[in-house]
């Protein structure tokens, strides 16, 4: 089991920043991908961006490309997103997931062992 916690959301202004972090416990870390979903009221489970397990590779869903970062820390086992230039439509619920796989990247929500309780992001215009 991996039990993984996300932090960092809240209320910021368009072209503002946020800095998501997900902490994970249980399992070794550093053997799991890492992803970052959202989720809008009344919409599906969306990607947003994943991470190997070392950290060498990165991918991101084009609506978030140049202006979102994943980023990992296998000493601190926790997995981070920074998001830049915010938009109203970036408005989510923002969850972490990991993954145990050769594969890589995946992208869909139904790949993924093990979620987080996710983080309120609100951006207003």
């Amino acid at each position: 089991q991996v039990q993984l916690v996300e932090s960092g959301g809240g209320l910021v202004q368009a072209g503002g920043s946020l800095r998501l972090s997900c902490a994970a416990s249980g399992r070794t870390f550093s053997d799991y991908a890492m992803a970052w979903f959202r989720q809008a009221p009344g919409k599906e489970r969306q990607f947003v961006a994943a991470i190997r397990e070392s950290g060498s590779t990165t991918y991101y869903a084009d609506s978030v490309k140049g202006r979102f970062t994943i980023s990992r820390d296998n000493a601190k086992n926790t997995v981070y997103l920074q998001m830049n230039i915010l938009k109203p439509e970036d408005t989510a619920v923002y969850y972490c997931a990991g993954r145990r796989s050769i594969a890589f990247p995946a992208i869909s929500p139904r790949t993924y062992d093990y979620w987080g309780q996710g983080t309120q992001v609100t951006v207003s215009s």
